[in-house]
Order: C-alpha cells, then sequence, then structure tokens
C-alpha cells in the first residue's frame, strides 16, 4: 500500500505531502484506522544509556517536530521515536520551497530551518499521547536568538520537556540556522557542555530522574574536529553522540537540477559520509559514549554499516520517506 500511495505523494509538492501525511498520523493515530500502518516487530532489546530499547531502530528528528505523532510512529515497531527539533518560541522557518527530492539518488534536501510550533505546544502535544515506548526530544534555538545567547534557549527547553523526555538530543549540527554549527567548536562548545551539564544535574535532582543526554553532530567536519568534539563531550560527561546531521556537500550530488539548492543533504549520498564520522569517534572514544547512527541507512546493510563502526542505535529518516514502515521491519529482522 505504501508504494501505492508514495507514486501519489511524489505527485506533489513534498512539504505538502509531508504536511498533509502528518494531518493525517496525528488525526488517526489514535484510532482503529492505525491498522493501516500497524506492524508487529520481532524483539531484539538492546540496552544503551541506562535504557532498555526493544530493538535498536529508531525514528531520527525532523519528521514530528511538534511531537503530535507519536501515537502513530509508535504503532509502526520503532525501537525508540526522537520528536523535533523543537524551539522555545514557535517559528515559521525559512521562506518555501524549503525541501526538494532528488528520487534517483534516494536523497532530499531541507533548508526548513527550525520551522515548528514551540516548545509549549510540544509538552501539550506528548501530554495527550498514549505512546509509552522510548522517547527523545530533540531541542534547539530559535533563528532570533543571538549566537553568544543559544545557551538560554537549550536550558529552557531541556526544563521544559525533561518530564516528558526518555532522553534528550542538543541539535548544534543542523545547517539551516545561521551560526547553529558555530557552537560545535571552541570555548561555545565547552561552554555550552558545562550548561548542559549543569542543567541535567539540577533538573535529576528536581525530578528525582536522570534524563541522559545527547550531542547531535554533523558530518561536514575534519577527522580532527571530530575527535576533538568527542573528547569535549566525554569530558563533559554527556551520556552519547548522534551522528549525523545532514551535509552541505553536492559532490555525491553533482549535476541534479536541486544539487545547487541551499540547505542539508540526506539519505543515501551521506551514508558514508555519516559512517566515517561513527568509525572516527568509536576510535576516539573508545567505549566511553554510546554512538547512535543516522545517514543514508535504507536497508538492513546500511544499518549493519552502522552497528559494525561503532554505533549501538540507528535511526532512520530519509530512507523511511522511500521506503516506508516496512523498511523497520525490514531492518530488524536482518540484523
Amino acid at each position: 500500500m505504501y508504494e501505492w500511495l508514495k507514486k501519489w505523494w511524489f505527485k506533489c509538492d513534498p512539504e505538502w505531502s509531508h504536511n498533509f501525511t502528518i494531518g493525517v498520523l496525528k488525526r488517526f493515530g489514535r484510532t482503529p484506522l492505525k491498522l493501516l500502518w500497524r506492524q508487529r516487530v520481532i524483539r531484539k532489546p538492546v540496552k544503551v544509556m541506562g535504557i532498555s530499547f526493544p530493538n535498536p531502530v529508531g525514528l531520527a528528528a525532523g519528521l514530528d517536530k511538534n511531537g503530535e505523532c507519536t501515537d502513530a510512529f509508535g504503532a509502526m515497531g520503532f525501537g525508540f521515536l526522537e520528536v523535533g527539533t523543537v524551539t522555545p518560541k514557535p517559528q515559521l522557518g525559512n521562506p518555501t520551497p524549503r525541501l526538494f527530492r532528488l528520487e534517483q539518488d534516494q536523497a532530499i534536501i531541507n533548508r526548513m530551518g527550525f520551522n515548528n510550533l514551540g516548545v509549549d505546544h510540544l509538552v501539550e502535544a506528548l501530554k495527550r499521547s498514549k505512546y509509552a515506548g522510548v522517547l527523545g526530544i530533540n531541542i534547539g534555538k530559535n533563528k532570533t536568538t543571538p549566537e553568544e545567547q543559544a545557551i538560554d534557549d537549550y536550558l529552557l527547553c531541556m526544563e521544559k520537556v525533561y518530564p516528558f523526555a526518555s532522553y534528550i538530543t542538543v541539535n548544534i549540527s543542523s545547517p539551516n540556522t545561521p551560526g547553529l554549527r558555530n557552537l560545535q567548536h571552541g570555548d561555545a562548545l565547552t561552554g555550552l557542555l558545562a550548561a548542559i551539564k549543569q542543567q541535567q544535574r539540577h533538573l535529576t535532582d528536581k525530578h528525582d530522574n536522570y534524563v541522559p543526554v545527547a550531542i547531535k553532530i554533523a558530518p561536514d567536519l575534519s577527522d580532527e574536529e571530530i575527535a576533538t568534539m568527542a573528547n569535549a563531550i566525554a569530558d563533559a560527561r554527556l551520556d552519547a553522540i548522534i551522528a549525523t546531521n545532514t551535509t552541505l556537500d553536492r559532490e555525491a550530488v553533482k549535476g541534479h537540477p536541486h544539487a545547487e539548492e541551499a540547505g542539508g543533504l540526506s539519505g543515501v549520498p551521506v551514508r558514508d559520509k555519516s559512517t566515517h564520522v561513527i568509525q572516527v569517534l568509536a576510535k576516539t572514544l573508545k567505549g566511553k559514549l554510546p554512538i547512535i547512527g543516522v545517514g543514508g541507512i535504507d536497508s538492513a546493510a546500511a544499518a549493519k554499516e552502522k552497528l559494525a563502526a561503532g554505533a549501538s542505535l540507528v535511526q532512520i529518516y530519509t530512507g523511511f520517506i522511500y521506503k516506508g514502515p516496512a523498511l523497520v521491519k525490514e531492518i530488524v529482522n536482518g540484523l
């Protein structure tokens, strides 16, 4: 059924298709119609960050930005979901068009710009949700927040989502918010990590519950930069690294009509870059922190590649768009 629906969706504007699908999943996620996408996936449990995951295949952030479809996505057999990226205040994101399919490359370019309804809306959506699985919440800063005040946005989001999260992801690697990737380097990084850890300690005491924090990094880093970041995150005693976000590199899609569109490239063309980042992280960390692998995973073989490189969990996004819920079962069965 998904292949039939995809033929129709892919004739429509990409963002319209996305919004229409999210609207359907939001409306019918807690009704008997969820049987249309529900699937049973065998258990392959794994423990990471002190959390027991029923299987190692998760939904990456970006599809359910406002946390409105957790019931629907939870029925598809994912071992965990990650919602967001969410910011303190609602924001429209970048001007349209801002989402492009590169079908022959099984890829997507987006410059959405953290479009979301704000952290308060996400919290209210999660209060209504019946999803009881592992839930990651991805947080970011508003576009209008000056770079030197970015920490305040992350700390505010952490405080508001903490009671609802199995883990929290700090997104400092999206290429679509000006200045965001600068937080991956130098004093900006160490200052942010220290503030995040202090807030985590405070919230642990307040709620009598330890919620792990992961840092999501970019694929467009040198090996030296990757190693430096890995050591800084480990030294700050945070809990995991997610590798990677989308790439600005266009070499793999050179010549495509959309290749020069601004934004982050995801899907098969980023697979090797993200796998390389995982390999460098694993070599640097030597088991100090777990790695969650994401980027170009469209098959069990691609997931195995990430795990062999050093990841403990994997997440899918673009592969899920092209292959649908069956990809979750395919990967879990193939591991």
